[in-house]
């Protein structure tokens, strides 16, 4: 890359700027969690709407709702995104497992319309060796089945991108525009891009000349229009390892420079960056890794 180019696509902004934070835990109340990314300096925010390893929860209460508004009023953060139970396989084999699956992901479109949490991120997931075109039909099938009963809702569907471990789709972005262009609504479809998941599913950003290229294959497949949110993680596995786990910020195989080149890669200033990396109730594993993010970002 040239520097012309370099300096094209690079942008120092403040650290109060930066749009990076962490998933935290919604223990004693989903409003708590703002709570918790507020004392670590996050602007941005993930979590769960529910138990993350269940496939039913209680409904929300008017005081649940009434509690997590206020909180978001109040807060620093600038975007929230929800990530859907472990449990979901909108490509099921088993029909009783679909079933639950999609009932278990509209009641998450539910909880976030409710809420007014504008992302729903999601694996589109496993096929269990039905097959890739078997699996990426199916998911259209889930997709347009829970939003024909979601009219008019604002939350959006968001394919997160994938290891390829196991029978997982959705680590080719070939497979997210499949995806995309199959769903009747396109317009309530979007993409989180996990790191430590395109670097073991192949796409190298630990280079530079990796990470253009990458992100140009992206644009043209995919594009960035369609880009809701990153998840920043290193990899602990190598690059096309298809193994998915996540490691602490610059001490990866991915390595510090992958992430200074995002970090200052200015085509996604407005993107939210959420850590999803292994930490303590403190939150001081937080703390240092969007430290490391903040340090990277600033040149």
């Amino acid at each position: 890359m040239t520097n012309k180019q370099t300096a094209n696509r690079t942008s120092h902004i403040s650290h109060q700027d930066l749009l990076i934070g962490a998933h935290e835990s919604i223990a004693g109340g989903i409003y708590k969690a703002f709570e918790r990314a507020e004392s670590i300096g996050c602007r941005t925010l993930q979590i769960f709407t529910k138990s993350s390893n269940q496939w039913h929860a209680k409904p929300l209460t008017d005081e649940d709702i009434a509690n997590y508004k206020t909180a978001a009023s109040k807060s620093n953060i600038k975007h929230v995104v929800a990530h859907d139970s472990y449990l979901i396989n909108l490509c099921a084999v088993d029909p009783s497992i679909l079933k639950k699956s999609r009932e278990a992901f509209l009641d998450e479109l539910d909880r976030c319309e409710m809420l007014g949490i504008s992302y729903l991120n999601f694996h589109p997931g496993a096929h269990m060796k039905a097959g890739e075109m078997e699996g990426i039909i199916k998911i259209i099938e889930s997709l347009n089945w829970a939003h024909e009963k979601t009219k008019g809702f604002q939350v959006l569907s968001v394919l997160e991108t994938t290891a390829g471990q196991g029978s997982s789709l959705g680590y080719r972005f070939e497979q997210l525009k499949e995806i995309i262009d199959g769903v009747d609504e396109a317009k309530r479809m979007a993409v989180c891009i996990d790191t430590c998941h395109i670097f073991a599913a192949g796409y190298d950003i630990s280079t530079e000349e990796g990470y253009e290229k990458t992100f140009k294959e992206f644009d043209e497949i995919v594009g960035f229009e369609k880009l809701a949110a990153f998840h920043l993680n290193d990899s602990k596995k190598g690059l096309g390892s298809k193994v998915d786990r996540h490691e602490h910020i610059g001490k990866g195989m991915i390595g510090k420079p992958g992430f200074r080149f995002l970090m200052q890669d200015a085509r996604f200033n407005a993107v939210p960056k959420i850590l999803e990396t292994p930490k303590g109730e403190d939150l001081k594993e937080d703390k240092m890794n969007l430290a490391v993010l903040r340090k990277l970002g600033g040149g």
